[in-house]
């Protein structure tokens, strides 16, 4: 019984972080971007390749970049603020692996906090076909009452279904419980870099908002840091960075808390839908078998 990749999603950021860590030190030791790029290729990065095929064949770089999605859509943003506001590249991106690989880390705490539940919940749902099994085991004629038997047959069609929607219920669980996609702090790291290239708060956040950076729904947290710059007096940029930090930690702790929480939510399809499937696939064709044999008293 098979959950799909929807269950548990392994992130990018960790082999992201890796590929910006190495363009960073490429370009500050004098390559251009493009052979930077090249050179990641050769080293056997798939998504550098794929890159660099894009370009071969007409795509921007900026959007062959942003073709690859995920962590590597927050790259291509930090990529074109830094060079509309003439940032320092090689420093942009050594600070966005940073934020991608501390992003990263606090997924895996996220993932592997759920591989427990998911995997007691994906056990349990094989506990109503091992019950059909442990009969045929035991020298029963289950089939002959599944096949023969109109109560039988009922039984098993009303346990299947049981088991279907225990699978379904369980999987939105899972799905809920799984940290929403993107980078956490993004937004703040970017308008912090586009500041630091000397652009004004009005034109980095224009310059943000026009990105593809992930972080829907961070704007508020951003202006409130930027609030809070204005009235006392000092830079932004440490303060979003700061917040930055402080979010992608509250993403490491929501996510624990939710993993901890789907461990006891999880026993409402075990007790609504799985217990009564095994009870219908194993204990009753089980119990229909052993009266059928039974003969009746003269």
């Amino acid at each position: 019984m098979r959950f799909g990749r929807s269950a548990v999603v392994e992130p990018d950021g960790a082999d992201a972080a890796t590929s910006v860590q190495t363009l960073a030190v490429l370009l500050q030791a004098g390559a251009v971007p493009l052979v930077a790029w090249r050179h990641l290729a050769e080293t056997g990065d798939r998504h550098a390749a794929s890159v660099v095929d894009r370009v071969a064949s007409g795509t921007p770089l900026l959007a062959a970049i942003e073709a690859e999605g995920g962590a590597w859509a927050d790259l291509a943003a930090a990529w074109e603020i830094a060079t509309t506001v003439g940032a320092p590249l090689a420093e942009v991106l050594r600070m966005i692996a940073e934020t991608l690989r501390d992003a990263a880390s606090a997924a895996d705490d996220v993932r592997i906090a759920l591989a427990e539940p998911a995997g007691t919940a994906r056990l349990l749902l094989w506990m109503p076909f091992a019950g059909l099994l442990l009969g045929f085991a035991l020298g029963f004629d289950t089939l002959g009452v599944i096949l023969g038997n109109p109560l039988g047959g009922a039984c098993v069609v009303a346990g299947l279904l049981l088991v279907v929607a225990a699978r379904q219920w369980t999987r939105r669980l899972l799905k809920k419980a799984r940290p929403a996609p993107g980078t956490p702090g993004m937004r703040a790291e970017l308008v912090a870099v586009a500041l630091a290239g000397g652009a004004s708060i009005d034109r980095a956040l224009r310059l943000v908002a026009e990105s593809a950076v992930s972080g829907a729904g961070e704007e508020e947290r951003v202006r409130t840091v930027l609030d809070l710059s204005r009235a006392a007096g000092v830079p932004a940029g440490e303060l979003l960075r700061a917040a930055a930090a402080q979010d992608r930690h509250s993403a490491r702790v929501q996510g624990r808390l939710r993993a901890a929480k789907l461990s006891t939510r999880l026993l409402i399809p075990l007790g609504v839908c799985t217990l009564p499937a095994f009870l219908l696939l194993g204990v009753a064709p089980l119990l229909l078998s052993v009266l059928a044999s039974t003969p009746l008293p003269l």
